[in-house]
């Protein structure tokens, strides 16, 4: 299930405070400026830096 538009449109990176990315295919939001992935698990964003994992060098470099 996709992630409702209007969360999407308030979340942010608790870190930076900057636009997050949906990754739909892997169930993430993805900050590429602190290069965090932030899982999606249940429907729910898990938006806790401890819980998430660090952008490889080609997903911090693709679109």
């Amino acid at each position: 299930m996709a992630l409702d538009k209007k969360l999407l449109a308030i979340l942010v990176c608790p870190l930076c405070k900057g636009e997050l990315q949906y990754r739909s295919d892997a169930d993430e939001l993805w900050c590429k400026f602190d290069g965090l992935a932030y899982p999606i698990i249940d429907d729910i964003p898990v938006m806790l830096d401890t819980e998430a994992r660090q952008l490889t060098s080609d997903e911090k470099l693709g679109d």
